[in-house]
């Protein structure tokens, strides 16, 4: 079961890198979640980091909450960063997860905070 399903999440991720492709030349937003955290990246086409943003970085009452709140932070903090590098448009690199929960929260804040994908 392991192997399909690790098939599974590859052909995604492999999917989704060939359409961004496709889409432009625009710094990515790249995003990892792991089981406790969520963490960001703006990365530019040469592979530099624009800025990055985690919801480890959150203390006291910014940190209690859940998950999809603590996200909704971090795109907020991620398009923050990204608009003061003069980076408007980017292309969101999901890796192979889901569209949804804190994938989604975090992209949506990104959107509200003034980022373009």
């Amino acid at each position: 079961m392991i192997k399909i399903y690790r098939n599974r999440e590859e052909r995604r991720r492999f999917r989704l890198h060939a359409k961004m492709k496709t889409q432009g030349n625009w710094p990515r937003l790249v995003v990892f979640r792991s089981n406790k955290y969520i963490y960001g990246q703006i990365i530019d086409c040469d592979g530099r980091v624009l800025g990055a943003a985690s919801d480890v970085a959150l203390k006291g009452k910014e940190a209690s909450g859940d998950g999809e709140g603590r996200a909704k932070k971090v795109g907020e903090m991620l398009a923050k960063k990204a608009l003061d590098q003069k980076v408007k448009r980017v292309t969101f690199d999901r890796g192979s997860y889901r569209y949804h929960g804190r994938i989604k929260a975090l992209a949506e804040a990104a959107r509200a905070a003034g980022l373009k994908f």
